[in-house]
């Protein structure tokens, strides 16, 4: 069965930092680009961030360049999602997704056909 799992959420105050893993289950992460999108209450979804299957590249919405790094080790089967300087706005359920792109990727969680449960986050003082 496939499967995708996010951790590493929780509550933080504004100006701090969390990072995010997406660990795959079931099938083999390094022939997959993977995104990460958020889903805040009352917002559209929105795509943060993709690392592609070789993580040659790696792509980023405009709210959260230069304070979200994305990653990846393929031999641990994981993909992480490093946030510092985190905001209110920030505040959202985070959900990893994966597709097999080729060695690309996109953050239009549209494209994605697999997905985790989420996790949420939470920036608040």
């Amino acid at each position: 069965q496939l499967q995708l799992v996010e951790s590493g959420g929780g509550l933080v105050q504004p100006g701090g930092s969390l990072r995010l893993s997406c660990a795959a289950s079931g099938f083999n992460l390094n022939y997959y680009g993977i995104g990460w999108i958020r889903q805040a209450p009352g917002k559209e979804r929105e795509g943060v961030s993709c690392i592609s299957s070789s993580g040659g590249s790696t792509n980023y919405a405009d709210s959260v360049k230069g304070r979200f790094t994305i990653s990846r080790d393929n031999a641990k089967n994981t993909v992480y999602l490093q946030m510092n300087s985190l905001n209110p706005e920030d505040t959202a359920v985070y959900y990893c997704a994966a597709k097999r792109f080729g060695d690309a990727c996109y953050r239009e969680g549209l494209l994605y056909n697999y997905w985790g449960q989420g996790t949420q986050v939470t920036v608040s003082s």
